[in-house]
């Protein structure tokens, strides 16, 4: 077993040795994001928790019910738009071949999409799939499914999602282990995403990996996650006898933060590299230095950005921002208020203003690190 990790900015040669650049783990607007860690957070915080109730109240006065359990988001770009952003950091920035895969949240119409045009022939059918257990909530990448048996492998999926039974779990993750070409992914495993305690988070993590591990084939060091967070993951990779793997998990306009380098020619031989060669390359880009706030700043303005080249009912946020109407359906927010609370629209003016000028340059000077290193616990190669 061989992982290795590269960063742009001190080793921009090491991408020479190799033909191809992989992006994997990046969304589409056809992922719904939840808005659920609003209400989570606004259990912690109680000036939070004020503000949030104080516009529920407001709503529930005019008829409207909010839940944001069942809310959501979509990112701004467009399956087509979100694989060139992709493909043309690879091409322009490391003059590599590219190969990317979409993942969108338990769902896999942005390949699908794309696979009816000719040149996206080969694009992989891929999913981020969210699988409960007990309190907890894990992302898993399944990248390549086979064509023939996509759709029906997503019902079975997203099945278990909505109505998880603990015997079906590790039979799923047999499945798709056994499916030749496919690369099962376990994005982002130390973001405790259900907000739980660190203690039953952990409890919890052991728990699935002790049932599953065994059905994985790579831990994800993610691109929008910290440093800090990524050093979790090598750790707990070489505890587990794990591979470590790239994830950019783009979700703005900013492309992946990571990739794989290899010498593939297709993504089923990147697969084969990582499977049974059990081999990867992580190249950090240069974005993956700025201030992680800035970052996650920045994919919020491209987010809440209007777009008016797009068609109509996706050029505003509150076009892309869904919301269950009276019979439960998810509709468009724009299409259930005549426009967005004033204190909605003063909070983004704010945000838009503070991206002009100086302050994002300001804040890059200040807070820039190009010391940070995700080291692996055997050094630099893991073998």
């Amino acid at each position: 077993m061989q992982s290795r990790i590269s960063y742009f900015w001190k080793e921009a040669n090491a991408r020479k040795a190799f033909r191809t650049g992989v992006s994997i783990h990046s969304h589409t607007n056809q992922s719904c994001e939840s808005l659920s860690f609003i209400s989570i957070l606004a259990n912690r915080y109680a000036f939070l928790q004020w503000y949030i109730e104080r516009h529920v109240r407001k709503a529930s006065k005019r008829g409207f019910a909010v839940d944001l359990f069942k809310a959501c988001w979509t990112p701004p770009l467009t399956a087509r738009e979100a694989h060139a952003v992709e493909r043309k950091q690879i091409e322009d920035v490391l003059g590599l071949e590219a190969l990317v895969s979409l993942s969108d949240h338990d769902n896999i119409a942005a390949a699908t999409l794309l696979r009816v045009m000719p040149e996206f022939a080969n694009v992989p059918i891929s999913v981020e799939w969210t699988v409960p257990f007990a309190e907890a909530n894990f992302h898993f990448g399944v990248h390549n499914l086979p064509e023939r048996i996509a759709a029906a492998t997503m019902m079975e999926l997203a099945a278990y999602t909505a109505k998880p039974t603990p015997g079906r779990l590790q039979e799923l993750f047999r499945y798709l282990s056994e499916l030749e070409g496919v690369l099962v992914v376990f994005n982002h495993p130390k973001w405790n995403l259900s907000f739980l305690d660190s203690g039953r988070f952990e409890f919890l993590l052991t728990d699935f990996l002790s049932r599953c591990s065994a059905f994985i084939h790579a831990f994800e060091l993610n691109g929008l996650r910290s440093c800090r967070e990524n050093q979790d993951v090598a750790e707990l990779a070489h505890g587990w006898n794990q591979l470590v793997i790239s994830g950019g998990d783009r979700h703005g306009r900013e492309p992946n933060a990571n990739v794989n380098m290899t010498n593939a020619g297709s993504f089923d031989e990147f697969v084969h590299e990582v499977r049974v060669r059990r081999m990867s390359h992580v190249m950090f880009m240069p974005q993956y230095a700025d201030p992680i706030a800035m970052r996650f700043f920045q994919t919020f303005l491209d987010v809440i950005r209007e777009y008016p080249e797009k068609p109509e009912g996706t050029r505003h946020w509150d076009d892309r921002t869904l919301h269950p109407g009276p019979n439960g359906e998810l509709r468009p927010v724009s299409a259930q208020w005549s426009r967005p609370p004033d204190s909605i629209r003063r909070v983004f003016s704010l945000a838009r203003q503070m991206e002009s000028g100086y302050v994002p340059r300001l804040w890059r000077a200040a807070a820039r690190n190009e010391g940070l290193q995700v080291r692996l616990l055997d050094g630099e190669q893991n073998v």
